[in-house]
């Protein structure tokens, strides 16, 4: 009977002791802790510019290394990172890629913002144009690239010379030399050489003829479309001028400049297949040459790109009207397979001389 009394006592001490303890206080919640959190969101990069100016003594040309590794973004990223390794650091002012294959060409604007924004560089003027194929199976993208060196590499400037159409690769890399000894550019001062082909089943022909022609050049080989068109060619180049001579001196052939420097567009498109949706291309091309001073007075070489012989035809007559005097400026029209837009027809870029 005690023990029993001793356990009932002992039990109410400790009843006693629990409802003398203060009660536990909750811990208290922060400020906004039951808020979600700010969805992260990236920063929108930036458009290309629609030009750029350099000095024109001081340009390099180049071509990045073909890649079968990987799909489009890869080699894009590949190419462009391999043309900043080229150029030591330079500033680039201008890139054309030459996409085969399916891969979305709007991709190698998002890339190439994105690794030039990451670099803290200045963004590049930017054509992309989608071709039929490129001497490298499995290769998605070749980039041409222009720089600015430190030194003075051309103290009387540079000529731009218009695609010498031939029937095969060496009548046409011919007749672009003939060009270059008239216009006084030696076959070690030219400095790129772009051929389109009709097809690209050899491309070590293609690239044999050139390299005899042409030891210094950066060459690149593209076959404009997918349907093959024979062993015919079209080759284009620039080349370090070697005569003294006017600022800005134009054929339909080449074109001799010394001006203090050069703008460079990015390729605009027209929508559309009317008179009055090329134009509006011009147009808008026109706004961006004189952001920088200049205007159609002052172009010296165009590059067109359509995707259809009547889109070839209608910007051939419309160019005129936006030419100095009425006369078209050197450069190079050749049928391409597509552009960044579905509903594009064609697009079109510049060069044009400033001070």
């Amino acid at each position: 009977m005690k023990s029993g009394w001793r356990v009932a006592g002992a039990m109410a001490v400790l009843a006693a002791c629990a409802a003398a303890q203060p009660p536990q206080r909750q811990p208290r919640k922060q400020k906004n802790e039951d808020k979600e959190p700010p969805t992260q969101t990236l920063p929108l990069l930036k458009d290309p510019p629609a030009a750029v100016a350099a000095e024109t003594s001081k340009l390099a040309f180049h071509v990045s290394p073909l890649s079968a590794k990987g799909l489009l973004s890869p080699q894009t990223r590949d190419a462009s990172g391999a043309l900043m390794k080229t150029t030591r650091g330079a500033q680039i002012v201008k890139l054309r890629a030459f996409v085969a294959g399916t891969g979305d060409l709007r991709r190698v604007q998002s890339i190439v913002s994105e690794i030039f924004t990451d670099k803290k560089q200045p963004l590049p003027a930017l054509s992309a144009i989608q071709v039929g194929a490129l001497p490298l199976e499995g290769a998605q993208v070749v980039i041409e690239s222009v720089s600015v060196e430190k030194k003075a590499a051309h103290p009387l400037g540079l000529v731009f010379f218009s695609g010498q159409r031939g029937g095969s690769v060496a009548e046409a890399v011919q007749r672009l030399t003939e060009k270059a000894a008239g216009a006084g550019v030696t076959a070690a001062g030219m400095l790129r050489v772009t051929c389109f082909l009709g097809s690209i089943e050899k491309p070590e022909t293609a690239r044999g003829e050139a390299e005899r022609a042409f030891p210094m050049a950066a060459l690149n080989f593209v076959q404009p479309l997918r349907a093959e068109g024979g062993s015919s060619a079209v080759c284009e180049g620039v080349g370090s001028r070697g005569r003294a001579g006017g600022e800005a001196e134009a054929s339909a052939e080449a074109a001799a400049v010394s001006a203090p420097k050069l703008i460079f567009s990015g390729a605009q498109m027209a929508f559309g297949d009317q008179d009055g949706d090329v134009r509006l291309a011009f147009e808008r091309l026109g706004k961006a040459l004189e952001s920088l001073g200049v205007s159609y007075q002052d172009v010296v070489f165009s590059s067109v790109y359509p995707l259809t012989r009547a889109a070839e035809e209608r910007v051939g007559r419309i160019e005129g009207e936006f030419s100095a005097r009425g006369r078209k400026a050197a450069g190079t029209t050749v049928l391409f397979e597509g552009l960044p837009s579905l509903d594009a027809t064609m697009a079109v870029e510049i060069v044009a001389s400033g001070r």
